[in-house]
């Protein structure tokens, strides 16, 4: 399909930096992409906010929402909104992403068994050859983001207090448009193995027995690439 926006959702409790110079290398295709930056909310606070911030944007459809990490499952609750406001959705894409689960499983949703997104991979750029791997905190190029530093001679800031919020419902009838699964090279294959790599390992599994397509991204084509080739053939 052809995309009038790409909606791209970074993992809850990092930001829009987290996608790196992909949003950039996407752009250089000739694709629309907006970025909202939702660093302290999650469940559905975090769909309220990248609901408002997409409409604020006025984005050409149909949408296609890209979701990052632990913002997989709230892609179908998005798309309601989306779906509300008169934007359809034409497609879904989950990138080393926990997949949606049906209401009853959001009904027994604990943290304590929510795969986790890996530290390294939660706070690092995804950038246009691939996830980074630097710590939670620091860009690939050394640098803590902005929104963590405090100005020469005063003292640093207090950490973020992420805010939690309930879980976003999933709809009976999602999916209600194609869906892709990306595996990038760098997530697949980490020494050590990032955390949380055996529930991707088991997303991608359940991704390909529900139909959909799913890419494992391999160097020297940049991540940016790939996915532009997947979401083509959505």
């Amino acid at each position: 399909m052809t995309p009038g926006t790409l909606v791209l959702l970074h993992t809850p409790h990092t930001g829009a930096d987290a996608w790196g110079d992909l949003p950039e290398m996407l752009r250089s295709y000739g694709l629309d992409v907006v970025t909202p930056d939702i660093p302290d909310l999650d469940g559905v606070r975090y769909v309220a906010r990248a609901s408002l911030i997409i409409a604020a944007t006025a984005p050409d459809v149909p949408l296609v929402l890209v979701g990052h990490g632990s913002a997989g499952p709230l892609l179908p609750a998005i798309a309601t909104a989306q779906r509300a406001a008169h934007r359809p959705v034409g497609g879904y894409v989950f990138v080393d992403a926990s997949l949606p689960r049906a209401a009853r499983a959001f009904q027994d949703h604990s943290h304590a068994t929510e795969p986790a997104l890996p530290s390294a991979q939660a706070g690092a750029p995804v950038n246009a050859h691939g996830p980074g791997e630097a710590h939670p905190h620091v860009h690939m190029n050394g640098h803590a983001p902005h929104r963590n530093s405090a100005p020469p001679g005063q003292a640093e800031p207090p950490a973020r207090v992420p805010v939690a919020g309930p879980p976003a419902p999933v709809p009976a009838d999602w999916p209600d448009a194609p869906c892709g699964y990306l595996r990038t090279h760098a997530d697949r294959t980490a020494t050590p193995p990032q955390d949380g790599a055996d529930s991707r390992d088991q997303a991608v599994r359940e991704a390909s027995l529900r139909g959909w397509t799913v890419v494992q991204h391999e160097p020297p084509a940049a991540v940016a690439q790939t996915l532009s080739e997947l979401i083509a053939t959505l």
